[in-house]
């Protein structure tokens, strides 16, 4: 047991601790939705669990992966933890759908996967409210009682009911979200692993996102509902013919991982009634939340109303979000923050809401999802983290919670998506840290044949590298009017060395960068220095080079500077840019990149706060989808 953040408890799951004991259980999903639960031995490893999910459900595991989120698992499998969901993928220049998925016999089944109707994965930390749910989901399961499809949204989403027929929980399975191969609404035509609505989202991912919402809301602080992510069994559930080819007589075996939210009975959603009667407090939270986590659709839809009832509560109402599988992409994305106008949110935070930020720890959360989610994907990780140290610092400044979502969003000018000011820092943040590496290998370079001991180098690296810092910093005084450089001052040189490597990253191939926990060092500092650079941004055109190459290749899993006015797969939603890559640093790069962030934050809230940025006509054009 660990304490949290905010001095609550955090239970380690013993079962996920259990590896030297040899018994684990994890669940094998292919990309085209087919799951199997299977026992683990000691002596097991990549290759024998693909033969095991060969036999079991007649899949083909040539030329195929096993991936457990960022790590693809070579043949060890001391990694995998308990309870783990595992995805087997086609190798991407093998892909083919030629060879059918068929669902076991029933006697197969029995042999080779003993799951019962519904299984929690993964989490160790769940409620009591939530094991009990499952309880009476399973109950209801066995006695008949029949699940309810959701109409409404583009994805597949189910009401499951207790015994007596009561809604008590929404499950959202991870192949028929939208573009998934058994979506029922037709949105189909990719598989799991591929970006999906969100080009920084991946299909099959928003599943254990609904769940890392509800566990980084501590102490229920935004009212986000109990959620966890399941495998479950049921004939209700979606499966598209010729995509995994089950066969009907068996259509009861058909077993989802999906995640299970419990359901909250509700008056309406925010979209049927008026904004003004909202409590600043609930609007509050929901938004340091969304913040946190960088939410890319929160509108009104997703945040459910409650009326309460009472002696004096009339008119009162509480709000209760829901729909968090569109948040922590792999890389900064521009929110959706449909509260961002709401005259609540220009409000000043309360005291308690600014000592809850205040103790917000992005590195603890970081750790407690790698535990309890071990498939989250290091990207999300670093979003996690950024946008958290946005927050404090921004609200340690003064800044409400409209100015702190004005500045995470972007900007449109005509048919051109600017970069929003978090953006923006990251920009210079990143320049930083290439101007020091490439000063520090000309100095390394030209020090070969000046010295003749190691130390005498390093001392004099530190000393030059010293030097260039000082002649790059100003006083952090900012000048406005004719002399003043008009809403971004600290602007990078993005001259052709930043250009090259840009380009050489894109031609690397797409593994991650491995896990790690160094994160020492990064202590606030407001008393700044800025880097003093010479190029302003008015003129840079999202169109421009610099932010977007043609031919954008693909990293990390989505394309980066593919512009919001491209339309996805289907022509029928937006993608949008990606200003900044977070995933392609070295640990090294991103504690040093997080220490330039640091530094650069408190000039930036300056020049907000002064009027230059934040008072100019601004057009948000974000876009919600509604999913």
């Amino acid at each position: 047991m660990a304490l949290g953040p905010l001095g609550g408890e955090y239970h380690v799951n013993e079962r996920m601790e259990r590896k030297s004991s040899g018994k684990r259980r994890v669940f094998v999903q292919t990309e085209t939705g087919c799951v199997l639960g299977m026992e683990l031995d000691r002596s097991d490893n990549a290759h024998t669990v693909k033969r095991k999910l060969q036999l079991a459900l007649n899949v083909p595991i040539e030329e195929s992966s096993l991936i457990c989120g960022d790590t693809v698992l070579k043949n060890d499998l001391s990694v995998v933890r308990n309870d783990s969901p595992l995805l087997l993928t086609r190798n991407f220049l093998h892909r083919s759908s030629s060879t059918p998925c068929f669902s076991p016999t029933g006697r197969d089944l029995q042999q080779r996967d003993q799951s019962g109707p519904i299984e929690i994965l993964g989490c160790s930390n769940q409620s009591p409210r939530t094991k009990d749910l499952v309880k009476d989901i399973a109950k209801a399961i066995k006695s008949g009682t029949d699940p309810i499809p959701v109409r409404s949204g583009l994805g597949g989403a189910y009401y499951f009911r207790n015994c007596l027929g009561e809604n008590v929980a929404i499950v959202k399975p991870t192949d028929e979200e939208p573009y998934a191969p058994n979506n029922p609404k037709g949105f189909v035509g990719k598989t799991l692993g591929q970006p999906g609505l969100k080009r920084t989202v991946r299909v099959g991912e928003t599943g254990f996102r609904e769940v890392a919402a509800y566990l980084l809301d501590h102490d229920h602080f935004a009212n986000v509902p109990s959620t966890a992510l399941v495998k479950i069994t049921h004939p209700v559930f979606n499966v598209n013919d010729g995509v995994n080819g089950y066969i009907h007589q068996n259509r009861n075996q058909v077993s989802k991982i999906a995640s299970l939210q419990q359901f909250i009975p509700h008056d309406f959603d925010a979209s049927d009634h008026g904004t003004s009667s909202f409590p600043v407090t609930a609007v509050h939270r929901i938004g340091i939340l969304d913040i946190r986590i960088l939410n890319t659709d929160r509108h009104a839809g997703n945040l459910l109303v409650r009326k309460l009832d009472g002696v004096g509560r009339f008119g009162q109402v509480e709000l209760v979000p829901i729909d968090h599988g569109l948040c922590l992409p792999e890389s900064l994305e521009d929110p959706y923050f449909e509260w961002i106008h709401w005259p609540q949110a220009s409000i000043s935070f309360s005291e308690d809401e600014l000592q809850y930020i205040d103790h917000l720890d992005p590195f603890w959360d970081s750790d407690m999802l790698r535990m309890e989610l071990p498939m989250i994907r290091e990207a999300c990780l670093r979003v996690l983290v950024l946008c958290t140290i946005f927050l404090k610092e921004a609200a340690a400044f003064g800044l409400c919670l409209a100015e702190i979502g004005g500045m995470m969003s972007r900007e449109f000018r005509g048919h051109d998506e600017k970069p929003s000011e978090l953006e923006l820092i990251c920009i210079d943040a990143r320049t930083l840290l290439v101007e020091r590496e490439i000063s520090t290998s000309e100095v390394k370079e030209g020090d070969k044949d000046e010295f003749q001991f190691d130390l005498d180098c390093e001392e004099e690296v530190l000393e030059l590298t010293s030097n260039m810092e000082e002649e790059l910093t100003v006083e952090t005084a900012f000048h406005f009017g004719p002399k003043g450089r008009n809403g971004h001052n600290l602007l990078y040189k993005l001259d052709e060395r930043v250009e090259e490597e840009e380009a050489a990253e894109d031609t690397e191939g797409d593994e991650l960068p491995l896990r790690g926990d160094e994160h020492a060092g990064l202590v606030p500092d407001r008393n700044l220095n800025v880097s003093k650079l010479s190029l302003s941004m008015k003129n840079i055109s999202v169109a421009e080079k610099s932010w977007r190459h043609p031919g954008a290749s693909q990293k990390c899993g989505y394309l980066v500077g593919t512009s919001s006015g491209n339309m996805s797969a289907n022509e029928q939603f937006p993608v949008s840019s990606s200003f900044v890559k977070l995933a392609d640093m070295s640990e090294e790069e991103w504690r040093q990149f997080l220490e330039y962030f640091q530094k650069l934050l408190h000039p930036a809230f300056e020049r907000h706060k002064s009027g230059s940025v934040g008072q100019r006509q601004r057009q948000r054009l974000g876009t919600s989808c509604q999913f």
